[in-house]
């Protein structure tokens, strides 16, 4: 299995890269959290020019995953997941402007049902239906992630199905590869940190215990990676263990970027604990994405009833 990127998928997320990093995605983000989509949705513009929104039906997991890892570093707002990875495959089609779904239990709300221009419900079909607007609440949830804002839009009554599609399938393995991306930007700017911060006359990034710490996420985030971009492969593929695949992906790059807030926000000290510093909207979107489709517990027991399955078939 080839996990190395090819050159036209390296020029892809530099490219991607340049743009959101040249669009200030944390104040973007800020705005959003506070209700004001405008830069948000003029760099959803801007990145819908770019095929990010048609990767899903043009494209591989392989790409998917290569925009979404961008999108995670620079904790970029919006429902990407819901609009570029679920709707496309579910519905057949790449979805025009900004659309949002509910897919009870493991994503039960719809994300930024406000600014979305076409709300969607899984019920467990598999087929997503349009909810009408007086079916949707008009107050937000309240969200760990401020940059999310939830939204009821109606009860399921079936869930079925739903999570061994290949759908729900792509939008776990996108919000894995969000978190890959914001595991990346949590140790980089940590280690930036540690470099510049002195205590007792020395850089803090120089005693042991602190390199220790942030060499333990650089060997969580080592494994994450290939377990994300071989689950994409799996996932091309017409039948195989891409469920059982995408699920390893989904637990291993969960605690790699978790491990990662927890380190970060300790070697940054109190200063991590303030909404003020860039760290926050990085440490609450990883907790907010932990459990987005589908929490820890549900893939490993994912993993488990494939494990056994191969074994009761086999014997």
């Amino acid at each position: 299995m080839r996990f190395e990127h090819t050159t036209d998928q390296r020029d892809f997320a530099r490219s991607l890269d340049k743009l959101v990093a040249g669009s200030d995605p944390i104040a973007v983000a800020r705005a959003w959290a506070e209700g004001d989509h405008a830069a948000g949705l003029t760099l959803w513009a801007r990145l819908a020019e770019q095929g990010v929104t048609m990767l899903a039906t043009e494209a591989s997991p392989v790409e998917v995953c290569v925009a979404f890892e961008v999108l995670g570093r620079h904790s970029v707002p919006g429902p990407w997941v819901e609009s570029a990875a679920y709707l496309p495959v579910a519905l057949g089609r790449e979805v025009a402007g900004v659309a949002t779904v509910a897919v009870p239990p493991h994503t039960p709300y719809a994300l930024d049902a406000d600014v979305a221009e076409a709300v969607y419900l899984d019920s467990g079909r598999g087929e997503p239906t349009l909810v009408p607007p007086e079916r949707r609440a008009s107050e937000p949830v309240v969200s760990v992630d401020p940059t999310r804002r939830l939204f009821r839009v109606g009860e399921a009554v079936d869930v079925a199905g739903v999570s061994g599609s290949r759908a729900f399938d792509l939008a776990a393995l996108a919000t894995a590869a969000q978190l890959l991306g914001l595991g990346e930007r949590v140790l980089a700017d940590s280690v930036t940190y540690v470099t510049q911060r002195r205590q007792f006359g020395r850089e803090i990034g120089s005693y042991q215990a602190i390199k220790h710490q942030l060499a333990n996420v650089r060997i969580a985030l080592d494994f994450a990676q290939p377990l994300v971009y071989g689950a994409a492969v799996a996932l091309s593929e017409p039948a195989g263990t891409a469920e059982r695949s995408v699920s390893a992906a989904k637990v291993q790059a969960a605690e790699a970027a978790y491990l990662a807030s927890r380190v970060g926000l300790q070697v940054h000290g109190a200063i991590g604990y303030t909404r003020e510093h860039d760290l926050s909207v990085f440490l609450t979107r990883i907790r907010a994405l932990v459990t987005a489709w589908g929490t820890p517990a549900f893939h490993r027991s994912r993993i488990l009833d494939s494990l056994l399955g191969e074994r009761i078939g086999s014997a």
